[in-house]
Parts: structure tokens; C-alpha cells; sequence
């Protein structure tokens, strides 16, 4: 019965913490490094991470600079920022790129407020998933005799609190990132 209770917290963990890198990835109003976490950029013939092939800082609110360890790719990660559906327009000096991250129209505000509440819906459905399985395991233990019905239905309760809790954290961290999208 713990051992089913851990591996539901632990599975329901990782769902939250996809979730918040999903978040991440999320575009602000504001310039972030995390925005750039997808981008892929051609290096020796390999796609690479940018962020293993450049520095990427945010000096600014609205500005964030890449300084390539390469100056050779250059090119190459200006031509993946411009392919990522991130819409924003790199310029470089030779030696850095520069991004201004432009303030997000209303209409694009509501739109990536909609793909948050859709990766948060999506979340959810994981938790209700490990859910599931936690109950069925535990329906299978008291089938086998490890488990009483008194004790399956403890831990069904268990399983269902755990659940609550990471429904609510979801819906928390949903709230904060309407807030941080939403907000002008």
C-alpha cells in the first residue's frame, strides 16, 4: 500500500514539474532564457540545444542577448530563432544577438493564455491517469489477499487526497501564469 502511495507521488511530482517546464516555455511579456529552452540550432552537423552552444542572458526586461561560444554559428542560431514560432526578430553585432522581446498584443495574450490552460488541462488528466493506477493496483493487492477492504479504501482516500493536492497545485501554478501572461 506505501509503496503504491509513493510511486503515485512520485509519478504526480514529475507531472507537475513537466508542467512548469511547459510554463516556461510559454511566452511573457517579459524576456526570459527559458523562452529559448526548445530551440535547436544545427552545430557540426548535429542539432544542438542553444543553451549548449551559447550563453544566454537577460539584462533587460524586454532584451535578451546569446553570446555564442562559436562566433561561427552565429547565423545558424539566428536562422533557428527565426524558424521557432517564438516571432521575434534576432539581430547580431558578430559577436552577439539580440532579441527585443516586443510587448504581446491583446489578441496574443488571450492565445497563449488558452495554450496554458490547455497544458494544465493536460496535466490534470495525468494526475487523474496515475490516479487510476494507484486504484488498480490496489484493487489487485486486496484480490490477492495483501490488502483488507477497510485498508483499500484507506489508501483509496490517500490516493484521492495526494490527487486533490496536486490538482490545486496545478490550478495555482495556472493562475500565476495567466497572471504573468494577462498582466500589460
Amino acid at each position: 500500500m506505501n509503496q503504491v502511495h509513493a510511486q503515485a507521488e512520485d509519478r504526480m511530482k514529475k507531472s507537475l514539474h513537466a508542467l512548469t517546464d511547459e510554463f516556461n516555455t510559454i511566452r511573457t511579456g517579459r524576456a526570459s532564457a527559458a523562452l529559448f529552452d526548445r530551440i535547436k540550432v544545427e552545430y557540426y552537423g548535429n542539432p544542438t540545444p542553444l543553451n549548449q552552444v551559447a550563453t544566454i542572458s537577460v539584462p533587460e526586461a524586454r532584451l535578451v542577448v546569446i553570446q555564442p561560444w562559436d562566433k561561427g554559428i552565429i547565423a545558424e542560431i539566428e536562422k533557428a530563432i527565426q524558424k521557432s514560432e517564438l516571432s521575434v526578430n534576432p539581430s547580431n553585432d558578430g559577436k552577439v544577438i539580440r532579441i527585443n522581446i516586443p510587448p504581446l498584443t491583446e489578441e496574443r495574450r488571450k492565445e497563449f493564455a488558452k495554450i496554458a490552460r490547455n497544458v494544465a488541462e493536460q496535466a490534470r488528466v495525468a494526475i487523474r491517469n496515475i490516479r487510476r493506477d494507484a486504484n488498480d493496483e490496489l484493487k489487485k493487492q486486496e484480490k490477492t489477499g495483501e490488502l483488507s477492504e477497510d485498508e483499500l479504501k484507506r489508501a483509496e482516500e490517500e490516493i484521492q487526497k495526494l490527487t486533490d493536492s496536486y490538482v490545486e497545485e496545478i490550478n495555482t501554478a495556472l493562475e500565476a501564469k495567466e497572471k504573468e501572461i494577462l498582466e500589460i
